[in-house]
């Protein structure tokens, strides 16, 4: 049995608007995904980088820091990108880049004494 015309032009017309709308859900998909990663990974860790570097400006001398490498000194001497601290009793000075800082004020034995 065959179908008249006006059936078939209707499921023709009815394929065509739902193929027509696929591009746009495909984009708002696109722009949902981009807006997650955004507020999931990169706004985060543009915030740490933020904290970490107005940390490391503010060292001065005389201040308590740890080193990425667990080295714990006191600060002695400042320069543009290079911080020179103390790591013991014994007066050892060893010269870092500032971002080899990682944590400022942690107390060592010594401090607590």
């Amino acid at each position: 049995m065959r179908l008249p015309y006006f059936f078939l032009e209707g499921e023709a017309a009815a394929a065509n608007s739902v193929t027509s709308s696929f591009p746009w859900i495909t984009i708002v998909y696109i722009v949902a995904i981009v807006a997650v990663m955004y507020f999931l990974m990169i706004r985060p860790e543009r915030k740490r980088r933020k904290e970490a570097e107005a940390l490391r400006n503010s060292l001065a001398v005389g201040d308590t820091v740890t080193t990425i490498g667990g080295i714990v000194g006191k600060v002695v001497e400042m320069k543009d990108d290079f911080v020179t601290i103390e790591t013991s009793e014994d007066r050892v000075r060893v010269e870092f880049a500032k971002w080899g800082i990682s944590t400022v004020g942690k107390k060592t034995e010594e401090d607590q004494k």
